[in-house]
C-alpha cells in the first residue's frame, strides 16, 4: 500500500530516539518530508542524517515542549521551511515511582510535559491545517490510559488525558479535512524498556539472558496473544496509515497495537 504522502510535512515530537524515531523514518520513507524532534542534538542529528542518507527527507529542531516559549520556538523553526500538515504527538516521559512516592510535583511534571506540551504544539500547528483544509494529528497514547497498572500512577492518567483530548479534538475539528486519532501502543521494546526489564529480571526470577527474561516478563507484566513486546516499526506503520487519504473516514479513534494487550471487545 502506497501512502503517498509525497508533499506533506510532519513534525514528530520526541522522534531522537524509540517510537518517535520509528515514526520519522517510515513518515519519510513514505514520501513526507519529516521534522526531527528532540532536545539533544546529536541524537536528533543523527536520526535526520539516517533518513536523509535512505532518500528521505528531513531536518531538525531542538527544543522542550515544557515550556510556552521553547514550545512557540520549536513551531517556529519547524514551519521555516513550509506548514506542517502532520502534527505526531509523540513525545513524553515517566519516571517509575509508587502512589507513595509520587508527590504532587511529580504529577504536575508528568502532566505538563505529556498533556499541555502536546496542546501547546496543537494550538500553534492545528489553525494553519484548518485554514488550508487538510492535516492529520496523531497523538501517541497507551493501554495504561484504560487499564492502569498501580505503579506510575502519574503517567497512567496523563495517558488517560493524551486519549481524552484527541477525541475531543476530533469534534473541534469536524468538517474541516483535518482529523485527530490516537494510536495507542502496549509494551514496545525500546532500548529503555529492555533496560528496565533486564535490570529486575534477576530479583523475580525470569532468567538472565533475553531469550529467558522476555517470555516470563510478557507473561507477568504484559499478557498478550503474541507472548512478546511489541516492535517500534508496528507503532510507526499505526501512525503512517492514520496520516494518509486512506484513513480520511478515521475520527477521534484509538486503534490498539498492542498485541491484544487491552481485553476488549470495544
Amino acid at each position: 500500500m502506497k501512502l503517498d504522502l509525497i508533499g506533506k510535512r510532519a513534525l514528530v515530537t520526541g522522534s531522537s530516539a524509540g517510537l518517535g524515531e520509528a515514526t520519522a523514518k517510515l513518515l519519510a520513507a513514505e514520501g513526507a518530508a519529516v521534522v526531527v524532534h528532540g532536545r539533544d542534538k546529536r541524537r536528533t542529528e543523527d536520526v535526520a542524517e539516517a533518513i536523509r542518507q535512505a532518500g528521505g527527507s528531513a531536518t531538525t529542531v531542538l527544543g522542550d515542549l515544557a515550556t510556552d516559549e521553547g514550545a512557540a520556538e520549536v513551531a517556529r523553526a519547524a514551519t521555516v521551511d513550509g506548514p506542517i500538515d502532520i502534527l505526531v504527538n509523540n513525545a513524553g516521559f515517566y519516571r517509575h515511582v509508587s502512589w507513595s512516592d509520587a508527590s504532587p510535583e511529580e504529577w504536575n511534571e508528568t502532566y505538563n510535559v505529556n498533556v499541555v506540551s502536546g496542546v501547546r504544539m496543537i494550538k500553534h500547528l492545528v489553525p494553519g491545517m484548518r485554514e488550508r483544509g487538510w492535516g492529520r494529528v496523531i497523538t501517541i497514547g497507551g493501554g495504561l490510559a484504560l487499564q492502569p497498572m498501580n505503579t506510575h500512577p502519574q503517567y497512567n492518567a496523563t495517558l488517560a488525558a493524551r486519549h481524552n483530548l484527541a477525541v475531543s479534538l476530533a469534534r473541534e475539528l469536524r468538517n474541516t479535512g483535518v482529523t485527530s486519532n490516537v494510536v495507542s501502543p502496549g509494551a514496545i521494546l525500546v532500548e529503555a524498556t529492555k533496560e528496565f526489564v533486564t535490570r529486575i529480571a534477576p530479583a523475580r526470577g525470569w532468567g538472565e539472558t533475553w531469550e529467558e527474561i522476555q517470555p516470563n516478563a510478557v507473561e507477568e507484566l504484559i499478557p498478550n496473544d503474541h507472548g512478546r513486546f511489541g516492535k517500534p516499526d508496528e507503532i510507526a506503520a499505526a501512525v503512517a496509515y492514520l496520516c494518509s487519504n486512506y484513513a480520511e473516514y478515521v475520527s477521534g479513534a484509538t486503534i490498539r497495537v498492542d498485541g491484544g494487550l487491552i481485553r476488549s471487545a470495544f
